[in-house]
């Protein structure tokens, strides 16, 4: 019988993926010299590699949790997230079932919410589709809702041992510094060829270990920003090390700025202590979070940085001044007290908040709980689920407030 590593296994790797990396401009190594590759790796990897809680398991579905949360977020800051997302949701059933204040709560800081209903629907979709077991292809793994190939190489590899590549943008950098791969890894279509460089590349014995490897390489001793490949287990096998070119590597265009978009943030409080708070219900970002009142405004970037409510006065052309509208959509008489107090910012990925904040009372509060507004004092905040923005025009307010 052929051995795993012969040429033979990596001509059906090519076959695999239908792709002829020379066209890509890509000089795969000969079979000795990738098993060669996997076991120097694999070596630094045992020796070195983090006691990690997710690391400890091969629950699909506790290796699921950490993968979601780790996408764009560090691990010491996931960690107390993903122990106590599990004491919270135990089981697949318990994330199925879970209240939509409860889930958004256990996700709250990590952003990217909509990963987290993703969840819920793919658990959903393992109650009903597969019995509530686990499923353990990576074609069915890759049907649940919200996992991509990446996710799903990454479970099917480290929770079922099966050799299914992981390419995340730490993996690209890694195999692009190796070969010297000239395409962007920003681009969506280039992912194909990484991923078929990893096809053959993968230790078939090993697989979760050699994605978690290279994973762990990429994040520290190759990271995007000062990287130092001479600690590199695998220096000797990197083309863009021996040659020199590691600034070169990976190629990938700028990001696009975030579009800025203004708002006035209102703190309303009533006499007895309780603020307005108004639960998003409109799809799309932060939706299912409650917040203070927002409303969109045109740039008022002067020379004194005007409030929302002196630029109001000089537009004669509106109907009604923000705070008149606002006022009248919840019918109430607003005493504001500071109009423009502090500001703050939030950057999105593809948005960046500039929020101005504004400080009121009211007497009369009759108009209250209807289900998406509710009066609320500041010791219960902790029981209903706040995205960021929200958190830190409360902060701004306790540090203006306590000066």
């Amino acid at each position: 019988m052929e051995g795993i590593s012969s040429p033979i296994f990596l001509a059906l790797c090519y076959t695999r993926f239908m792709l002829d990396l020379k066209e890509y401009g890509i000089e795969m190594w000969e079979a000795y010299k990738v098993a060669s590759f996997r076991e120097k790796l694999l070596t630094w990897y045992d020796e070195n590699k983090r006691d990690l809680p997710w690391r400890r398991t091969n629950n699909p579905y506790h290796i699921w949790v950490s993968e979601i949360m780790l996408q764009q977020t560090r691990v010491d800051t996931v960690i107390p997230y993903y122990e106590r997302f599990l004491d919270w949701f135990p089981t697949v059933a318990d994330l199925a079932q879970a209240p939509e204040d409860r889930l958004l709560k256990a996700w709250e800081g990590l952003g990217y919410y909509s990963r987290v209903r993703n969840m819920q629907k793919a658990a959903q979709q393992i109650m009903t589709d597969f019995a509530g077991k686990f499923p353990d292809s990576y074609e069915e793994i890759a049907s649940l809702k919200g996992i991509g190939p990446y996710t799903a190489g990454a479970i099917a590899s480290i929770a079922f041992s099966l050799a299914e590549p992981a390419v995340d943008g730490n993996v690209m950098r890694v195999l692009s510094r190796l070969f010297e791969v000239d395409l962007d890894i920003g681009q969506p279509s280039n992912r194909k060829v990484f991923q078929a460089m990893m096809e053959i590349l993968i230790d078939p014995d090993r697989p979760g270990d050699f994605n978690q490897a290279l994973m762990d390489l990429g994040s520290d001793i190759e990271a995007p920003v000062n990287p130092h490949p001479e600690d590199s287990p695998v220096k000797e096998f990197s083309a863009a090390y021996l040659h020199g070119t590691m600034d070169k590597y990976p190629i990938k265009a700028p990001k696009k700025k975030p579009v800025p978009v203004y708002l006035q943030g209102l703190i309303i409080e009533n006499e007895q202590g309780q603020f307005l708070l108004e639960k998003n219900e409109a799809a799309g970002l932060l939706s299912g979070f409650w917040h203070f009142p927002l409303i969109e405004i045109e740039e008022f970037q002067t020379e004194n940085q005007m409030s929302l409510f002196e630029v109001a006065e000089n537009q004669p052309s509106l109907d009604l001044s923000p705070q008149e509208s606002f006022e009248q959509d919840y019918d109430l008489i607003v005493d504001w007290q500071q109009q423009s107090f502090s500001k703050v910012q939030h950057v999105f990925s593809h948005r960046k908040w500039h929020i101005q904040l504004a400080y009121g009372r009211v007497k009369d509060s009759q108009h209250a709980a209807d289900g998406e507004v509710m009066w609320l004092h500041p010791e219960d905040f902790g029981n209903y689920p706040f995205a960021k923005p929200q958190q830190k025009m409360w902060e701004a307010f306790q540090e203006a407030r306590n000066k």
